[in-house]
């Protein structure tokens, strides 16, 4: 399994500590600056709400194509940085999980169960080691 969710930090901390890739809910408001999204103070790790990611390298290769729209910290645009900060903007998660069904990586339900979720959201966080 690629992807897991965890009932409270005590489990997480147990099954890996903190050697994760997070995917996160962004919780900030609509219409909040780009800027202010991807800042590192805007960041609140170890959500229980997360998808975490135990192989980062299985991953990357099975999703940086389809997660090659994200927005960096440093506010450029690209492939899905494992050890960084990427935003990605509600208006992308259809356009996703459509690649993703289409290619049906690694545990990829999970993954597609999380993205519709986070359609109540002002997009997601895939937030590096």
């Amino acid at each position: 399994m690629l992807f897991h969710v965890f009932n409270s930090q005590d489990e997480r901390r147990k099954f890996g500590g903190s050697a994760f890739v997070e995917m996160q809910f962004c919780k900030l408001p609509s219409g909040t600056k780009v800027k202010e999204l991807v800042a590192v103070s805007n960041i609140d790790h170890w959500q229980n709400d997360s998808l975490y990611i135990d192989d980062e390298n299985k991953f990357y290769q099975e999703y940086s194509h389809v997660f090659n729209c994200g927005i960096y910290n440093n506010l450029k645009s690209g492939t899905v940085d494992i050890y960084g900060i990427n935003y990605y903007a509600p208006s992308l998660t259809d356009s996703i999980i459509k690649r993703i069904l289409e290619d049906r990586p690694t545990d990829y339900e999970t993954l597609l169960e999380w993205l519709n979720m986070s359609k109540a959201y002002n997009g997601f966080y895939i937030l590096g080691i």
